[in-house]
């Protein structure tokens, strides 16, 4: 599982964990009965506040797509309804596209050339692949 948050952002650092988490549910990048890392280790590499990664946790076991077994682990659950985790899935991409569309616009307005902006792009896209094949 590959979590990157963003401490400059205005999203709350369990809003960004949560949806991440959230989107791989959804994916099919974690899959059923995946073993997710515990609360202290989480925390502990995203060095944010064991309470946050709880927190988050309790939010995705009470709506389903995670389960917290005392004394065992944290497992990605089936999910229940296939229509409403597509609806979920593609509310996501929606909102994405949207923030893509607002980055895309400020390189524009600070100069930045398309070239500029698809080469940055492929190699934000290589380092993200680097660093997941080196967690797994």
């Amino acid at each position: 599982m590959f979590i990157r948050v963003e401490r400059g952002s205005s999203v709350p650092l369990s809003k960004q964990i949560d949806e991440q988490i959230r989107a791989q549910c959804l994916s099919g990048a974690l899959q059923p009965d995946d073993c997710l890392p515990s609360v202290r280790q989480l925390a502990r590499e995203l060095a944010v506040n064991i309470n946050t990664v709880f927190r988050v946790y309790e939010r995705l076991a009470a709506e389903g797509f995670i389960e917290m077994r005392q004394g065992d682990g944290t497992y990605v659950l089936p999910l229940s309804k296939p229509t409403e985790s597509q609806k979920q899935l593609d509310e996501q991409r929606i909102q994405y596209t949207k923030e893509f569309e607002a980055l895309i616009r400020g390189g524009l307005l600070l100069g930045m050339t398309a070239p500029e902006l698809r080469k940055m792009l492929t190699s934000a896209v290589a380092d993200f692949r680097a660093t997941t094949k080196k967690g797994k």
